[in-house]
């Protein structure tokens, strides 16, 4: 047999029959999750208490308004927080790529388009005073 090619047919029935076991799995626990809150639902007792309908926060019962004020500060250390964790999740592909042969210079310089727009956004945040904590 030297010399010849041999063509595998693949096999659709099997390859559906994969994706049968995933759905089945899917509907399997689609059914636990419905099942469990409707056992909850019948099964909990209902005794609607005035105290029971009040507003509960974080166990202290609310006094005063509804409103308070909150820092945005806090909210923009959070945001650049998160920016920079996505940055540092972008890091860890493309150091595989870059260590694939053939790929080296391409993967520098999108990374240092990318970072850029990390310092130009960072330089921009320092620009407007949001980075000093007043």
């Amino acid at each position: 047999m030297h010399g010849s090619t041999v063509v595998v047919a693949a096999d659709p029935a099997g390859y559906f029959r994969s994706y049968s076991v995933l759905g089945l799995l899917a509907v399997v626990g689609v059914l636990f999750v419905a099942v469990a809150f409707g056992a909850g639902r019948l099964l909990r007792p209902v005794v609607p208490t005035p105290e029971k309908l009040l507003t509960y926060e974080c166990g202290v019962d609310p006094v005063g308004e509804g409103w308070a004020h909150t820092q945005v500060r806090y909210y923009v250390y959070a945001f650049l927080y998160v920016i920079f964790a996505v940055d540092s999740i972008f890091l860890f592909p493309w150091a595989t790529v870059f260590a694939a042969p053939g790929y080296g210079a391409t993967t520098l310089v999108e990374m240092f388009v990318f970072l850029g727009f990390l310092a130009v956004g960072l330089l921009y945040a320092y620009k407007k005073g949001v980075l000093t904590w007043t």
